[in-house]
C-alpha cells in the first residue's frame, strides 16, 4: 500500500512556485497577472539502444497537483546531439492513448513499444525505426500488454493478460464489486510474439509479475503465483518456464512469509539468475537484499549479508558483473556486486543525494559501450535523462530547464529506541521568525523518501508558502537493511510514531520549527500513521489523511490484497484479531482533539473507502472537526488531473485554517 503519489509520495503539485519569466507589464509599474506554473515533464521508462546511437522515452507532463501524465508521448532522441523525434501514434495525441514497454530490437534499428487504447483495456503492438519511419502493426490483443523485450534470437516477449477487466496492478482502480466474487481472475502471463502470431509461455493458471529471458532458447525465469494476482504476489516464488510447452518449475521458494522476492535477472552466460528478496509491501516498491541461484541446480546465495542499504534494482553489466542499484542512508549508489557468486563486499561505482529512475527498473545499459541512461532529479532539481558510463552522466534532455524549487534541504539523523533514522527537512528560501511544520509520512510501510523532484504541487506550495516540509523515513522504510525495515512488524504505529515524533524534535534543533504548530499528512500507510497518530498525541493541531487505514480488523476483509498483512502480523485477522486491533485507530478515537481532513479514491483496493468514512465518521460523532471527499472512479492514486487539484486545494486551506488561521 505504497501511493507514491499526491500527499503520499511528494508528487502532488500545485500552481503557485515554479514560474518562468517576467511579465513586461510589471517593469512598466502595471499589475501583473501571475505567470502560469511550469508543468514538471516526466519520463517514465526509458530505453537505450544496443549501438548507443539512439534513447526511446515515453513521456508527458504532470498535471498540476499530479504525477501520472494524462497524455503520454513516445520520443527517440539522438545520444550523439539530442535530435529528437516524436512517434505519431495512429489514435493521436489524446488522452489515454498511452504509448508504453518500449524495446529495442537486437539490432538497434527498429523500436517494438504497445499502445494503449483509449477506453478499453486492449493493447496493440507496433514496431518504428529510430527515424520515426515505417511505423507497423505486430498484434492486435484484447487485454492487457506489458514489458516487451527481445529475446537473444531475436523474438519478442511480453506480459499479455487476456480480456482484462482492469488495468494490472493493485493501485489500478478496482473493477466493479459485483457478480460472482469467486471466479478466476484473468492471469497475467508471458507471451512469446513469432511469425505475427503470440503463443503463451506459462500456464493458463499462474500471474508471472516481472520476468526475464533465457539464453539458448531455454525459456524464461520469473516470479508467479497462481491466482489473483492483485492479491497473490507476498506469497509469489521464482520459476523456471520452459521454452517447449510453458511448464513452470520452481527454483526459489522463500521459506520465511516475511520475504518477498522481486527483480529476477538472468545473468549474461544463462548459468545464474539474480534476485531481491526482503520484506515488501507492495509490488513495486522493492527493497531488500541480493541474491543469486545457479540454474543448473543448487542453494540460492545471499550476496548481501548484513547490509546496512536496501537494494532496488538490478542488472548484469557487459562485462558479466552483477550491479545493483541500493538506497544506503540518504544516499543513491550504484555498486558492482562480483560475479555473483559469493558474498562480497559491494564496490560503489556511484554515489549521491539524486535519485536515478527508470520505471523502477535498473538505468538501461548498452553493451558492448556500458553506456547507460536513466532519469536524474534531486529535491530541487528538475529531472532530464543523463546519458554515459556510470557517474559521467551529460544531459540529453532540457525538457525542464529552468525549474528549480527554492528549498534549503537538509539530511538530519537521529536515534530513536537504539536506532539511527534518517529524514528530509526543506525549508524556505526565505524566511522570517518560527515556521509551521507539515511531517509527510511516506507510503509503504516499505519503501522510503528518495531525492525527487515534486515540481508545483504540496511540497512547493508549502515551502512558497512559508510552512518547513518534514519527510521522515522511520523503521519499516527501506535504506538501512533489513533488520531496520522488519523493525515495524507486529508493531504497526508504535516505534514508528516514536521515530517521527524524536525526528520533529531533532528538526527542531537545527531549525526555527514552531512546534506549538505542526501538521501531519500521508497517503496509505502514510495516511494510516496520519490517523493513527491523532489518536496517540495532540503535538499535530491538523491533519489530513489520503486512503487511510483506521481499522485493521474491518480493513482485512475489506481490501483486495490482504496476503500483504501476514507477513506484518504474523497470522490472519481471525487467527489473531488482538495483534490488529493494537494498532487500529478506530480503537483509541475518542482520544482525537486534532482537526482532520481524509479523501479517498472511490475504487481504491489497496486501503477502500470505508476505512476513511469509518474514520470520518467517528470523528463527526464526537464533534472533532473533519471533512471528507471520495473522488469517484479513483484507485489508489489520484489520476484524474481535477480531483489531485481538488485535493491539494482542500489540504492547503485545512493546514492554512488551523495552523496559521
Amino acid at each position: 500500500m505504497r501511493w507514491a503519489c499526491t500527499v503520499a509520495g511528494g508528487a502532488a503539485a500545485g500552481a503557485l512556485l515554479l514560474t518562468a519569466g517576467t511579465d513586461a507589464r510589471a517593469s512598466a509599474g502595471e499589475t501583473a497577472e501571475p505567470a502560469p506554473a511550469r508543468l514538471v515533464h516526466r519520463f517514465l521508462q526509458i530505453e537505450i539502444s544496443p549501438d548507443a546511437a539512439f534513447v526511446a522515452s515515453v513521456e508527458g507532463d504532470s498535471p498540476p497537483n499530479g504525477f501520472y501524465p494524462p497524455s503520454r508521448d513516445l520520443v527517440v532522441r539522438r545520444v550523439r546531439d539530442g535530435a529528437a523525434t516524436r512517434i505519431v501514434m495512429p489514435c493521436g495525441q489524446v488522452p489515454e492513448c498511452w504509448p508504453g514497454a518500449p524495446a529495442w530490437a537486437p539490432d538497434g534499428k527498429h523500436l517494438s513499444f504497445a499502445l494503449r487504447t483509449p477506453g478499453a483495456h486492449a493493447r496493440s503492438v507496433y514496431t518504428v525505426a529510430a527515424d520515426g519511419s515505417g511505423l507497423t502493426k505486430l498484434l492486435d490483443f484484447s487485454g492487457t500488454i506489458d514489458a516487451l523485450k527481445y529475446g537473444p534470437d531475436g523474438r519478442l516477449a511480453m506480459l499479455a493478460t487476456e480480456n482484462a477487466n482492469k488495468e494490472v496492478g493493485a493501485t489500478e482502480a478496482g473493477a466493479p464489486i459485483s457478480g460472482d466474487l469467486n471466479q478466476a481472475t484473468p492471469e497475467q502471463r508471458i507471451a512469446v510474439l513469432d511469425h505475427g502470431a503470440l503463443h503463451f509461455a506459462s500456464p493458463p493458471d499462474m500471474f508471472v509479475y516481472e520476468y526475464d529471458w533465457r539464453p539458448g532458447g531455454a525459456g524464461f525465469v520469473g516470479t508467479a503465483a497462481p491466482g489473483d494476482g492483485d492479491n497473490n504476489w507476498w506469497s509469489a516464488k521464482l520459476y523456471a518456464f520452459s521454452a517447449a510447452d510453458g511448464v513452470a518449475k520452481v527454483l526459489y521458494g522463500p521459506t520465511d512469509i516475511r520475504q518477498q522476492i522481486a527483480a529476477p535477472r538472468v545473468s549474461r552466460d544463462g548459468a545464474t539468475v539474480a534476485f531481491i528478496a526482503g520484506i515488501m509491501s507492495d509490488f513495486g516498491s522493492t527493497g531488500g537484499d541480493v541474491y543469486t541461484l545457479p540454474l543448473s541446480g543448487g542453494p540460492a546465495t545471499n550476496l548481501t549479508p548484513a547490509m546496512h542499504a536496501s537494494a532496488s534494482a538490478l542488472a548484469w553489466h557487459c562485462d558479466g558483473r552483477l550491479h545493483a542499484q541500493l538506497l544506503a542512508g540518504d544516499q543513491v549508489q550504484l555498486v558492482d556486486l562480483g560475479a555473483g557468486r559469493q558474498a562480497a563486499a559491494a564496490r560503489v561505482l556511484w554515489s549521491g543525494a539524486e535519485s536515478l529512475s527508470n520505471g523502477g527498473e535498473f538505468a538501461s545499459t548498452a553493451c558492448p559501450s556500458a553506456v547507460m541512461a536513466s532519469e536524474k532529479q534531486s529535491f530541487t532539481q528538475a529531472p532530464e535523462i543523463a546519458v554515459g558510463p556510470v557517474g559521467h552522466w551529460r544531459n540529453l534532455t532540457a525538457s525542464n530547464a529552468g525549474l528549480h524549487t527554492p528549498a534549503h534541504v537538509q539530511s538530519i539523523w537521529w536515534k530513536s529506541d537504539g536506532f539511527d533514522v534518517q529524514g528530509w527537512l526543506l525549508l524556505p528560501e526565505q524566511s522570517g521568525g518560527k515556521l509551521p511544520m507539515v511531517t509527510t509520512v511516506h507510503g509503504g510501510p516499505a519503501a522510503a523518501v528518495v531525492p525527487f523532484f515534486a515540481g508545483p504541487g504540496l511540497t512547493s506550495t508549502l515551502l512558497e508558502q512559508g510552512y518547513a516540509v518534514f519527510r521522515p523515513n522511520p523503521r519499516g522504510s527501506y535504506g538501512q537493511g533489513e533488520r531496520f525495515t522488519l523493525a515495524n512488524v507486529r508493531d504497526f504505529g508504535h516505534g514508528d510514531l516514536r521515530d517521527i515524533l524524536a525526528g520533529i524534535d531533532a528538526a527542531a534543533k537545527v531549525a526555527p520549527i514552531d512546534t506549538a504548530r505542526l501538521g501531519i499528512t500521508g497517503g496509505s500507510y502514510g495516511g494510516f500513521m496520519t490517523m493513527w497518530a491523532v489518536t496517540q498525541t495532540d503535538r499535530f493541531k491538523a491533519a489530513v489523511a489520503a486512503a487511510g487505514i483506521s481499522n485493521w480488523q474491518s480493513y482485512y476483509g475489506e481490501n483486495g490484497i490482504d496476503a500483504w498483512m501476514l507477513p506484518y502480523f504474523g497470522a490472519s485477522v481471525y487467527q489473531d484479531p488482538a495483534a490488529y486491533a493494537q494498532s487500529s485507530a478506530i480503537n483509541f478515537i475518542r482520544n482525537v482533539k486534532t482537526p482532520t481532513f481524509e479523501y479517498v479514491g472511490e475504487r481504491d483496493i489497496e486501503c477502500p473507502a470505508p476505512q476513511t468514512q469509518e474514520f470520518w465518521h467517528a470523528l463527526k460523532d464526537l464533534n472533532v472537526p473533519t471533512s471528507i471527499m471520495i473522488y469517484p472512479g479513483e484507485g489508489h492514486g489520484l489520476r484524474d488531473p481535477a480531483h489531485s487539484a481538488d485535493a491539494m486545494r482542500r489540504t492547503l486551506e485545512w493546514f492554512d485554517k488551523y495552523l496559521k488561521g
